[in-house]
């Protein structure tokens, strides 16, 4: 019999999905806590996200089974979660799980004293005992036997977890010993430099990416590259941006029919992907690969900006507006089957005449390299752009692939992954011009305002469906603010810089602890057993690094000290971690780029469309642009229309009256930069062989 539990009522997709389990699944909250401590029973606590493919191995192995859910319902709470939704309680036993294993992963599967207390726990447990993992039911008995009989072993285990927790969630929360004055050009361009030789040590020539397989995108990384090459000129930098970008765009973790990118590569050369996609992986990749086609014009760039951009518009647009989280890696209850083509699907689908010719360009063999089926690559270092017969080859591809059974889609709308994506595309459209994208980016950013926040002005995390739920998070507002001033950038409104300066006003207000970082969840948030502060990277920029790069564009934007102030003391905030662990915090390494007048500040005055684009096309990371109404920024002082102001700091030079007087100025700005990182590198040629003699 099914138990008529309670995720029906919810509005997560990955909730709803456990809503017929025979499991009787409580949502978190105060429900389910109350039960447990009447009952004296233990929480068992499931996270995971729709499109997580040993999630759904483990609902249908373990969650699905009657008896397994017997033994649940009558010796526990249990509480089910979407670590999406809820990224807060997602980090914090996230943490617990890594103190008992050592590694993480979802689905998480924990068991908590009834107020919150993580005691044991892991990961995916399988039906059966296999590779070392104890089946799900001998986990379920052996944790209720302890809790029976062991009580006094289980609180102290209970104690000495959420001691680690608390441990391992202490970062550093004050500006390092130099003061302001240590982020500086200079200091954030040695930083950039130390990051790219640890990223050189890690980085697969032959291949791409950083470390073995399975590979994840982390286009970060690919960004410190290019950021180090702008500086440096040096070409070997600039060939593990290239290959990385390459080798990800030619290899099956890119869908050469629809267009974006899947998760990870499950091997070395990209070819078998992890096939969910993300909204918040399409985001990153459209900026990385926009700002390498800025950086070296190459036009395969511009394809996969412009594919991707396609297929999120196309098939992540949600009913009612936003855009959808995710898709997922199964169709038909197999892994990959909407991609892949055996040898008889791709013969009927182009027929002898074009069969063969977009078998070559793909690679695809009669034996596969998935499971006896093919997913479509091209050669490393191929051309992308399709003649006119593998063109039509794709089309039809595409339209067949389009009659069978999709992937399921995670139609719930993240604000942060929205104003993520709504970032990157403001910024494409401005460099490209696409009107088409314009328009698209102010939808969703007027979507996010009119949809995701309260009567009072408090932004929500979620919405699905004409509803919004759970309070946002400091991710959730730093992406916002970003977004905001992006929209300005791309539209000259100034109503997007006053609403980023709220946003922001917010964000500092909810989620600051002085002198410190902005903790993950705000002071009118519900208190989990450690308040989370998200500082390192995963799989998206840490919210500390958004915030303190958003609040510092701002800050040159408006002219408000306060607001860039907020965001240097950020940067200064992590500084002292990102020096130890570069990579771990890269995106720290990133905004360093804007800290300490290190911005340049472009004003466009006037109708002046040709000085706009042409500060536009170039690679400029860390340029503002100001352009259209004009506002109380003191950037518009004494301004004449028809010309370009080129600032730092408020300092300018001459206007600009032609493009070519424009570029000028951009190139010198560049030329101050390169000369402080060339002098770092005397420095350190000189420091070295000096080094060498004394010894």
């Amino acid at each position: 019999m099914v138990v008529a539990n309670r995720l029906a009522h919810e509005t997560s997709p990955y909730l709803r999905q456990h809503a017929e389990n025979p499991v009787d699944w409580y949502p978190w909250g105060d429900e389910a806590f109350a039960l447990a401590r009447t009952e004296d029973r233990p929480v068992f606590l499931s996270v995971g996200y729709a499109s997580c493919h040993w999630c759904h191995v483990m609902a249908h192995e373990s969650f699905e089974d009657p008896q397994i859910a017997e033994a649940l319902n009558a010796r526990f709470v249990p509480v089910k979660v979407d670590r999406e939704e809820r990224p807060d309680i997602d980090a914090v036993y996230m943490e617990a799980v890594q103190a008992l294993s050592g590694h993480g992963g979802w689905p998480m599967s924990l068991f908590l004293t009834p107020d919150g207390r993580p005691f044991f726990g892991g990961t995916y447990f399988p039906r059966r005992d296999n590779h070392g993992l104890p089946s799900f039911r001998r986990v379920v008995d052996a944790v209720d036997e302890a809790w029976r009989h062991r009580r006094d072993e289980v609180e102290s285990q209970a104690d000495s977890l959420t001691k680690a927790i608390e441990q391992r969630a202490i970062v550093p929360g004050k500006p390092v010993s130099g003061g302001p004055h240590e982020a500086t050009t200079a200091a954030s361009a040695r930083l950039l430099a130390d990051a790219t030789a640890e990223l050189a040590m890690r980085f697969d020539p032959e291949w791409g990416g950083f470390g073995p397989a399975p590979k994840f995108p982390q286009p970060t990384l690919v960004e410190l590259c290019l950021r180090q090459h702008r500086l440096t000129q040096d070409p070997s930098v600039l060939a593990m941006a290239t290959t990385s970008l390459d080798a990800m765009a030619a290899g099956g973790i890119y869908d050469h029919v629809g267009g974006g990118f899947a998760r990870y590569s499950t091997d070395a050369t990209w070819t078998v992907p992890h096939f969910e996609k993300m909204l918040y992986d399409q985001a990153a990749l459209v900026r990385t690969y926009l700002h390498a086609w800025q950086a070296t014009g190459d036009e395969r760039w511009r394809q996969v900006v412009d594919e991707t951009v396609r297929y999120v518009l196309r098939d992540l647009a949600a009913p009612g507006g936003g855009l959808c989280a995710a898709e997922d890696a199964d169709s038909e209850g197999h892994e990959g089957r909407f991609y892949v083509w055996t040898p008889d699907q791709w013969h009927a689908t182009l027929g002898p005449e074009l069969a063969q010719s977009a078998a070559d360009w793909y690679q695809v063999t009669p034996a596969g390299n998935f499971e006896g089926a093919s997913i479509l690559r091209r050669p490393l270092g191929a051309a992308l752009a399709r003649p006119p017969e593998i063109e039509e080859a794709r089309a039809r591809l595409q339209a067949a692939r389009s009659e069978r059974v999709r992937p399921g889609r995670d139609d719930k709308v993240l604000t942060e992954w929205n104003a993520m994506f709504c970032s990157s595309l403001a910024e494409a459209a401005a460099v490209t011009g696409n009107r088409e994208w314009e328009r698209a980016a102010v939808d969703v950013g007027e979507f996010l305002f009119a949809s995701l926040r309260r009567g009072d002005g408090r932004w929500l995390r979620s919405w699905r469906g004409g509803e919004a739920r759970h309070l946002a998070y400091a991710g959730d507002y730093a992406w916002l603010v970003e977004c905001c001033t992006r929209l300005a950038e791309l539209t000259g409104r100034s109503r997007w810089l006053e609403r980023a300066r709220e946003s922001a006003r917010d964000m500092l207000r909810l989620f600051a602890e002085e002198p410190g970082l902005l903790h993950t969840t705000g002071t009118d948030a519900e208190r989990l057993v450690v308040r989370p502060t998200d500082v390192f990277d995963g799989a998206m920029p840490s919210a500390n690094s958004v915030a303190a790069t958003a609040l510092i564009r701002l800050g040159a934007l408006t002219g408000d000290n306060e607001t860039a102030t907020a965001g240097a003391a950020l940067l200064e905030a992590l500084m002292q971690s990102a020096r130890r662990h570069p990579l771990a915090l890269a995106n720290v390494v990133v905004a360093a780029g804007y800290a300490a007048g290190a911005a340049t500040e472009v004003v466009v005055a006037g109708d002046r469309a040709d000085l706009l684009a042409a500060v536009r096309r170039r690679y400029e990371p860390t340029t503002v642009v100001l352009w259209g109404e004009r506002t109380s920024s003191p950037l518009w002082e004494q301004r004449a229309d028809g010309a370009a102001y080129v600032c730092r700091q408020y300092r300018c030079r001459a206007p600009a009256l032609t493009v070519d007087d424009l570029e000028q100025h951009l190139e010198a700005e560049l030329d101050a930069d390169r000369a402080v990182a060339g002098g770092l590198s005397c420095a350190r040629v000189g420091t070295a062989a000096d080094a060498e003699t004394e010894s």
